[in-house]
């Protein structure tokens, strides 16, 4: 059975499709030993990256806004892989950060998967989650999530929006989702190439 995401991506899949929109960009970054990237979309603004050890965080927000009050936030994260234990698949990951997200908003929760995929050979999973109601300032939070699994480490990258609550209405716009996914392709999850630098063009390329 061919996943919803794996139909998206394979109505991507000439290069043409791949032409980035007016004022959107490709961010590649090096991540935890690896290099990881996707179009951002125009109108935000990539922040500071923070790394501490073995963990790894960059945002963009729309221009104007500030990283502690945001209206839509997209996300790099990457974390090292310390046990390497196969049964954490991309889509175990997913999971995991889905069964988080609903402990935030047990009442006001919802999720919609939409499959399993490769990207540049390595597990990947996109959902699609909700909480209708997120304490205490009662807002509605809605993420588009890309977990990917490599051997080495575990990324994530996130389009996630606020809105005002509604915890009577729970229903995902899935096509409105999967648009945004579509402004994020090509992901990719490339090896460092020693002396490389920016716009690492062995990265681009693929």
């Amino acid at each position: 059975m061919i996943s919803a995401l794996l139909v998206v991506f394979s109505g991507l899949a000439g290069s043409a499709a791949f032409a980035e929109e007016p004022g959107s960009s490709t961010i590649i970054a090096p991540v935890l030993g690896q290099l990881v990237g996707f179009t951002l979309p125009g109108g935000f603004e990539i922040q500071k990256a923070q790394a501490d050890g073995g963990r790894y965080f960059r945002a963009a927000i729309p221009k104007g806004e500030s990283i502690d009050n945001w209206s839509q936030l997209i996300s790099i994260t990457g974390a090292k892989d310390i046990d390497k234990d196969p049964k954490k698949t991309a889509q175990f990951i997913a999971a995991n950060i889905s069964g988080s997200i609903q402990k935030l908003c047990p009442d006001t929760f919802s999720v919609k998967p939409l499959g399993s995929t490769k990207i540049n050979g390595q597990d990947g999973f996109v959902a699609i989650t909700s909480c209708g109601k997120v304490e205490p300032d009662k807002h509605r939070e809605t993420a588009l999530t890309v977990a990917i699994k490599t051997n080495e480490a575990v990324y994530t990258i996130q389009w996630t929006e606020r809105t005002p609550a509604n915890a009577e209405n729970l229903t995902i716009d899935e096509e409105k989702w999967k648009g945004r996914l579509k402004q994020m392709v090509p992901f990719r999850v490339c090896p460092v190439v020693a002396g490389e630098k920016v716009p690492y063009p062995s990265c681009t390329k693929q």
